[in-house]
């Protein structure tokens, strides 16, 4: 007996020594990873979207808010029937039935079902009181003023990420941080989500300041969309700067579209006074003219033989839009002559007019603050041919972008200085800005006494002979150039396509405003600079200028212009040919 109590008593410790040392592995060796299985099945931490910082325009207005919305989780252990369920989520949600069964049938403990719904739709999810279904709140993105400034200003997907526009650039700093929540789950309730228990609290992300001034970029729109609607035109883009600084006032794209239903758009995308090149045509003369004054080779009453509007060059025949004989080399300019600026740019030379192009950026990105810049496309001066000089005088043969053009004739009325554009003036969290943008000068290309002379020139393009001269603005002294580029198709310049457009500034001499117009295959019979694009600007200078508080010369000058402005849009045909 004493044999059998010793032997028990062996067992019992021997037991107790095992259980002992098995719970010291459990739970001193081993504690983190059992601790780490068992919080894997009871816990999941679930990342919810954290508020966007604001997109504002220049004097503070909203053009991108995060606004609070719900988003519809599962936890399908406390669906009773997922069919039935899915069945009357289906159509409230717009979602595929069978794919709503499936994630509600699944083996998951935790399941989305829908992310960022409307306020009507979320509301009519609750509406049907389903078990097993819930909300938490979350942010989504809206753009208040819908085809403002949509293309420039992107978009984001549903994930919160910025995909376009100025949302996928400054993506990193207008995201902020995402906020953690628990999702806990016990053997006898199931799953629940836990809102108020945080892993970590969402932060906000930073505000963007723009240049973009709401109420210009509107009346840019405005008159741009209107144009190109009247004559039928496939498109167009308009961009405003403030020649002082390079900032960014306006940058309109035809065709709109509304920027929180960007995804059904594609077309809308890309930014195309940024990232589409074309042939500039006569709007290019202005280069040509200041390479010509700044070498001192011209003089503005210089005489030009314009041989009645054709000249051959090397076996090549070139004409002008109307057949021009002896021109001054203002005149040159302001009639828009191809022959006589053929005649400018020979003068010059291949190696003066190739350091002029690259001397007022062409050729390469001006480095503007926007996803998609293009360089354009100018060849290497070895690459031209004993013809490109002359092509290249009159704005064929090379590629510019939008912004390319708009930035060099704001050089001009800015005294010579090149400035880089910007759209972003600051980044910051509502009044602490954290980095603001400076002007930044890009380069000289001209001394200020040539763009002086080259600006009084302009001024010619408004007045009696000049290819704008039916929309001048009385009280206003504007500057310009007018250009119709006959489009390539196929490797040939067609007869029937044309880009018409324009770049001006105004008023002359203290400047405000420089721009940029184009409309891309204007049809309705008219297709020159003259009489698609230049009202367009004078149009955009007509409302711009009393809302930037410049008044005009003489008093009561604008009376009766809008008028006049559809008169000269509804005028007949011009003479076939290209040039003004």
């Amino acid at each position: 007996m004493k044999s059998r109590v010793v032997l028990a008593l062996i067992g019992v410790s021997v037991w107790f020594v095992f259980v002992a040392a098995r719970l010291a592995v459990l739970q001193v060796r081993d504690h983190e990873v059992y601790a780490e299985r068992a919080s894997d099945q009871q816990l999941r931490v679930v990342e919810l979207d954290p508020p966007r910082g604001t997109i504002y325009d220049a004097r503070g207005r909203e053009l991108a808010v995060s606004v609070p919305v719900d988003s519809l989780y599962a936890l399908p252990d406390l669906v009773t029937d997922p069919a039935a369920t899915a069945a009357k989520l289906a159509p409230v949600l717009g979602a595929d039935r069978g794919e709503l069964e499936g994630r509600l049938a699944g083996d998951r403990r935790w399941v989305w079902l829908a992310r960022k719904l409307d306020p009507p739709v979320a509301e009519a999810v609750r509406a049907l009181d389903l078990p097993g279904l819930g909300f938490v709140e979350e942010s989504k993105r809206y753009y208040p003023m819908r085809e403002l400034a949509a293309p420039l200003l992107g978009y984001v997907g549903t994930d919160d990420e910025g995909l376009r526009g100025l949302e996928y650039l400054y993506d990193e700093e207008v995201s902020g941080r995402a906020a953690e929540r628990a999702v806990i789950r016990d053997n006898r309730a199931g799953s629940l989500l836990f809102p108020d228990l945080s892993f970590a609290e969402p932060v906000p992300g930073k505000d963007l300041h723009l240049t973009i001034d709401a109420t210009v970029q509107h009346i840019v729109e405005s008159e741009l969309f209107s144009v190109v609607e009247h004559h039928r035109a496939k498109g167009g883009w308009a961009v405003v700067l403030e020649p002082s600084t390079g900032a960014v006032l306006a940058m309109a794209t035809y065709p709109p579209y509304d920027a929180n239903r960007a995804l059904e758009h594609p077309e809308g995308e890309r930014i195309r006074p940024v990232s589409d090149v074309y042939e500039p045509g006569s709007t290019f003369k202005v280069v040509t003219a200041a390479a010509a004054l700044e070498a001192n080779l011209v003089a503005p009453s210089d005489l030009f033989d314009c041989e009645r509007g054709q000249i051959v060059l090397y076996g090549t025949r070139i004409s002008d839009h109307t057949p021009f004989g002896i021109l001054t080399f203002r005149d040159v300019i302001a009639r828009s002559s191809n022959v006589g600026a053929i005649k400018v740019g020979l003068r010059v030379g291949a190696p003066g007019l190739h350091q002029m192009i690259r001397a007022f950026g062409f050729g390469e990105r001006t480095g503007i603050d926007l996803p998609g810049e293009s360089p354009g496309g100018v060849r290497r001066l070895d690459q031209w041919e004993k013809i490109t000089p002359a092509y290249v005088s009159f704005g064929q043969g090379i590629a510019v972008t939008p912004i390319q053009l708009a930035a060099a004739v704001a050089a001009i009325a800015d005294g010579g200085r090149l400035h880089r554009p910007f759209v972003v003036r600051s980044v910051g969290s509502g009044l602490a800005d954290t980095s603001t943008t400076a002007p930044e000068l890009a380069g000289q290309p001209i001394s200020p006494s040539t763009a002086l002379q080259l600006e009084r020139i302009l001024e010619g393009v408004f007045e009696e002979g000049g290819t704008a001269s039916g929309t001048a603005i009385p009280g206003y002294r504007l500057a310009g150039k007018t250009g119709t580029a006959q489009k390539v198709i196929d490797g040939h310049y067609s007869r029937t396509r044309f880009v018409a457009n324009f770049i001006g500034f105004a008023p002359a001499r203290q400047t405000r405003i420089a721009a940029l117009v184009a409309i891309d295959e204007p049809q309705a019979g008219l297709t020159s600079g003259g009489k698609v694009a230049a009202p367009v600007f004078s149009a955009i200078a007509r409302r711009v200028l009393p809302y930037l508080g410049v008044a005009p010369e003489r008093p009561g000058v604008a009376s009766g212009f809008a008028a006049k402005l559809d008169a000269d849009w509804d005028g007949g045909a011009v003479a076939p040919g290209v040039g003004g």
